[in-house]
């Protein structure tokens, strides 16, 4: 079901890529994208925010170049949008499904 990849950083640091459900509860998938210090640590991010099954197999959706710098642009490195929203649709930081009760 989930789908994603990584991609590993000059300096080190990586950005995960993962479609999971979305955090609006409609059935759809979400995008969701973390920049940590290596792959555990990304995923352990996603855990401890509440999305408890949150594994990475394989790397077959890796982060395009655009979500990579969108990543790294945002202060929480922690983003998500709906996974078939246009190019131009923006990316939500994660705190902000956990406003309306998701967790």
């Amino acid at each position: 079901m989930p789908g994603g990849g990584f991609s590993r950083l000059p300096n080190g640091s990586v950005v995960v890529a993962l479609s999971l459900p979305s955090p609006l509860d409609d059935g759809s998938a979400a995008r969701f994208l973390v920049h940590a210090a290596n792959r555990a640590r990304a995923l352990t991010r996603l855990r401890n925010l509440g999305l408890r099954a949150v594994y990475l197999r394989g790397n077959l959706e890796p982060p395009t170049p655009d979500e990579i710098t969108a990543v790294l642009h945002h202060p929480d490195g922690l983003l998500w949008r709906p996974h078939e929203a246009p190019v131009s649709a923006l990316w939500h930081p994660f705190r902000t499904p956990l406003r309306g009760g998701w967790a």
